[in-house]
């Protein structure tokens, strides 16, 4: 779980980073209903807000929530989140901060990560890729997700251009929408 930064992202470790179809559902839904859109204030909560890591966020991040977006989500089961506060070091140090960036992703065994940035979350399959498409905020968190890592890759820079026109934003990756009916019949 990370926030954006000018080289990559600086984040936290999360020890059940879970796949996309679990936690991009989570994240979206937590986005909207727990923090009302305030991506700043989820960043705050997820990043910032935890002393060592997170063992396992939970179902307490989808408070607000409709209870048949709850139920689509977990079935309606409910579990906590859980830190990592509870760890004791060999030498009986207290533990540090599990602080997690593009250059010691990695080597933490880090498989997936989720960086919450203002358009939207940015899904890194860590061992396949350093970046990854971003998942709009306005997303349904009952869309399905694919966990294969091939179907998150990274994105490819635009080539550059001449023209003195004005760079269009960057657009974020979508769901795939499902397929209108027909209105005619093809002949």
């Amino acid at each position: 779980m990370a926030r954006p930064t000018t080289s990559g992202y600086d984040g936290i470790y999360v020890q059940l980073d879970g796949q996309p179809s679990a936690k991009l559902p989570l994240l979206l839904a937590a986005f909207k209903y727990r923090f009302k859109g305030d991506v700043e204030a989820m960043t705050q909560h997820l990043v910032d807000g935890v002393a060592v890591g997170w063992d396992e966020l939970g179902t307490d991040l989808l408070t607000g929530a409709p209870p048949e977006v709850v139920t689509a989500l977990t079935g309606g089961e409910h579990w906590p989140s859980s830190t990592l506060d509870h760890l004791i070091t060999p030498d009986g140090s207290p533990p540090v901060r599990m602080t997690v960036t593009q250059q010691t992703a990695a080597d933490q065994d880090v498989q997936w990560g989720y960086v919450l940035r203002l358009e939207g979350i940015e899904v890194i399959s860590v061992p396949h890729a350093d970046a990854g498409p971003v998942i709009g905020w306005d997303t349904d968190p009952r869309t399905r997700f694919s966990d294969h890592p091939a179907h998150w890759p990274a994105p490819t820079p635009s080539p550059a251009t001449t023209s003195t026109r004005t760079a269009r934003p960057p657009q974020t990756a979508r769901a795939a929408a499902p397929p209108r009916p027909r209105t005619a019949a093809r002949r």
